[in-house]
């Protein structure tokens, strides 16, 4: 398929057009759903299986991807955690073993490195990205797709993430400015949105969309149809939670910074949240909230996503 390659380890993998297009194919899925097994992709994954090979915990992410391959027809194998990256073998070699039965594999892991050494070992193995410390681009595809469905036409948007310039909002830099929408992050000094990822983004900007690096919550907000923010310690980065505490004190999401974003501005999580911390009971439960909705959307886009890899022919977008 035209902008698409054998994996999906980074939003980067795709072509903007091919990103567009997996969020209308989810938007027909969706829609679909309703028809169950009668739906026209219920068997596209029939006689396949799809591994899941998670280092780190997860509710959404593995919750989402078990269900997507059942309903388009496909089998879930889940091999142990210690027996894949347990160090008995290394992972390249559990690669070369999983070709040979399955086709494809979600990986939720630790370096983005890690990631792409398993995809390269594996040429007929499908491999996706459910998460590293650098990106996070399955969360990234529901993002837009919650917003495409509440704002309508994404050309012009601003979103705005306020925190810690991980993972996640790296791969929303990235699907941001392929998209066209305008996409800020403001972080405290020595928690930014790492140079690589600045540059990486601006060279698959369209539509005029810009990358706007903020100190100043309230100033990257301002012009904001969408307020969008994460935990302030992701998994692994426990011991600094204190620390990061201090630092990003000033950048939760509360009343007062939304007031400060456009009128009807949505506010965006990709959970789960540390209530109190970087954001407010008041708002993640206010009218503005559309989390659930991210996470309801994560089925969708991941079901778009397998089928645009491993079944292209059931495309119709």
């Amino acid at each position: 398929m035209t902008g698409v390659g054998k994996d999906f380890l980074s939003m980067l993998d795709f072509t903007p057009e091919a990103v567009e297009r997996c969020l209308t194919l989810a938007e027909v899925l969706k829609r679909e759903r309703a028809l169950g097994r009668a739906a026209p992709t219920a068997q596209a994954l029939e006689g396949r299986h799809v591994a899941l090979l998670f280092e780190k915990p997860s509710l959404r992410t593995r919750s989402t991807f078990e269900v997507a391959i059942h309903e388009i027809g496909g089998e879930v194998l889940v091999p142990g955690v210690d027996a894949v990256f347990g160090g008995r073998e290394t992972p390249e070699d559990v690669a070369r073993n999983l070709e040979r039965w399955v086709a494809g594999a979600v990986i939720r892991t630790f370096a983005q490195a890690r990631l792409v050494a398993f995809a390269r070992a594996a040429p007929r193995l499908h491999v996706i990205n459910a998460l590293t410390y650098e990106e996070h681009p399955c969360q990234a595809l529901a993002d837009y797709l919650t917003l495409r469905e509440h704002l309508g036409s994404l050309r012009g948007r601003t979103l705005a993430f306020v925190g810690d310039g991980n993972n996640v909002a790296a791969s929303l830099a990235h699907a941001g400015l392929m998209l066209g929408v305008h996409v800020h992050v403001a972080s405290p000094e020595g928690y930014d949105l790492p140079r690589q990822v600045v540059d990486q983004a601006r060279r698959v900007a369209r539509h005029g969309a810009e990358l706007r690096l903020f100190r100043d919550p309230r100033a990257a907000v301002a012009t904001a149809d969408a307020v969008y923010t994460d935990v302030w310690a992701s998994m692994g980065q426990e011991a600094e939670a204190e620390i990061r505490r201090r630092a990003f004190a000033s950048y939760q999401v509360n009343a007062a910074l939304m007031q400060s974003a456009r009128p009807g501005a949505l506010f965006m999580h990709c959970l789960p949240a540390h209530r109190g911390e970087e954001v407010t009971d008041e708002v993640i439960d206010g009218p503005a909230s559309v989390v659930f909705d991210q996470a309801e959307n994560r089925l969708h886009t991941q079901k778009a996503l397998l089928l645009m890899l491993m079944a292209p022919a059931y495309v119709r977008c």
